[in-house]
């Protein structure tokens, strides 16, 4: 019986070793795999967070665009407003530095090419004395972060003139006055 022993033992470490290298590279894997996780967890949280603190200081965004406003007629005013708007250009200050410490910063459109990732297109006016897709005025900053556009700009865009021409036939054999003669 000892010799039936001593055969399965050495047996047994002929089999063992090959299972036990399958083990352990599947330890490695899952370890490997437990360690991608966590970075990818971390990483989404970090997401998620920075998501969040954007949408909130969107939400200051019309603020700052009243105070802006405001403080635009200010100096047509009395001396007293005057101070106020000192003030209110203080606070002001202080929205847009908080949002500069969040990444968070405005971008100039005008005369800048039109870009629908950045901007809202509010009016088009047909003009020859701008390329095509030019932004000609700017009704609202745009604010955007190094990882995302949080708000676009809202812009009038030039656009070539359509020809003043009849472009069809019928057109060209239909003359308004003399239908309401």
């Amino acid at each position: 019986m000892d010799e039936d022993n001593i055969l399965e033992d050495q047996i047994l470490q002929e089999t063992l070793p090959p299972q036990e290298e399958d083990f352990k590279d599947k330890y490695f894997r899952l370890l490997a795999e437990m360690e991608n996780m966590r970075k990818r967890m971390a990483r989404e949280k970090q997401e998620m967070i920075r998501f969040a603190i954007e949408n909130a200081m969107a939400e200051f965004l019309p603020i700052i665009d009243q105070f802006e406003n405001a403080l635009r007629f200010a100096s047509a005013a009395s001396g007293e407003i005057q101070s106020w708007a000192t003030g209110f250009q203080m606070f002001m200050g202080q929205f847009k530095e908080a949002l500069a410490g969040n990444g968070i910063t405005s971008f100039s459109s005008e005369g800048q090419k039109f870009d629908p990732a950045l901007h809202e297109a509010i009016e088009a006016i047909e003009t020859t004395e701008a390329p095509e897709g030019t932004i000609l005025q700017e009704f609202t900053k745009g604010y955007k972060s190094p990882a995302r556009v949080i708000r676009p700009a809202r812009v009038k865009v030039a656009k070539k003139p359509t020809s003043a021409e009849p472009t069809s036939a019928v057109e060209e054999q239909c003359n308004p006055e003399e239908i309401y003669e």
